[in-house]
């Protein structure tokens, strides 16, 4: 099993995206991904103004929620990606609303208790991240939130045609190209949802291949 810790596979999926990033600005383009503009309709419905994204990369679903007209806090181990993000933000009169902070989910955010509205990640927690530093990083993101806040995060699952494939890491993660992921199981994300309200699992598809996922959204509750 993969412990936390395993600093030569963590260096390898850093130094990964930090390449890609570099070679391929705006890989994944300028619209936003289906499940930011899903989390940007819950979060107006809940009366949302902050918005902490976790793995924002070069910011196509920040901007989009600081377009939406919330202030947005995006962070990302990759200092070329928000780097771009910087960039986008400032060419698209954004910039008031957009804070970047470089940080690896695997270590406390460095923010204080109850200072945010609402969270998104979209795929960071399928990430090169064992069980214990995923449910690590999501009791992070409850101590941030407000009662009431909302976490919106997709991950791709077990019945993705690579689970199982290509070179195996331990704790339901395979590498393909170079790129590792945790693959999810229903157990692990409604374990995740302990001390939270589950609103909804929801499958989707994203890409050629395609991608197999879940977008959960899940709320700190309003007594806690």
């Amino acid at each position: 099993m993969r412990k936390p810790g395993d600093d030569r596979l963590v260096e390898t999926q850093r130094r990964h995206w930090q390449q890609t990033y570099t070679a391929h600005p705006d890989m994944y383009g300028t619209a936003p991904s289906a499940p930011a503009v899903h989390a940007a309709e819950v979060f107006r419905s809940v009366g949302v103004r902050t918005v902490l994204e976790l793995g924002a990369g070069h910011g196509r679903d920040a901007l989009f929620f600081a377009r939406s007209g919330f202030d947005v806090t995006a962070t990302d181990f990759s200092s070329t990606g928000l780097e771009q993000l910087t960039a986008h933000a400032t060419e698209s009169g954004l910039a008031e609303r957009v804070t970047t902070l470089q940080h690896d989910v695997r270590n406390p955010l460095p923010l204080p208790d109850d200072s945010a509205d609402a969270a998104f990640a979209h795929m960071l927690l399928c990430m090169t991240l064992s069980t214990e530093e995923i449910h690590s990083a999501v009791a992070e993101v409850r101590r941030v939130l407000r009662p009431g806040g909302a976490f919106v995060y997709t991950v791709r699952h077990t019945g993705d045609a690579h689970y199982g494939t290509g070179i195996a890491h331990g704790d339901d993660i395979y590498e393909h190209g170079g790129f590792a992921v945790h693959f999810f199981d229903r157990v692990l994300v409604e374990a995740l949802a302990t001390g939270w309200e589950l609103r909804e699992i929801h499958p989707f598809d994203e890409g050629d291949f395609p991608r197999r996922l879940w977008r959960v959204t899940q709320t700190v509750p309003r007594n806690a």
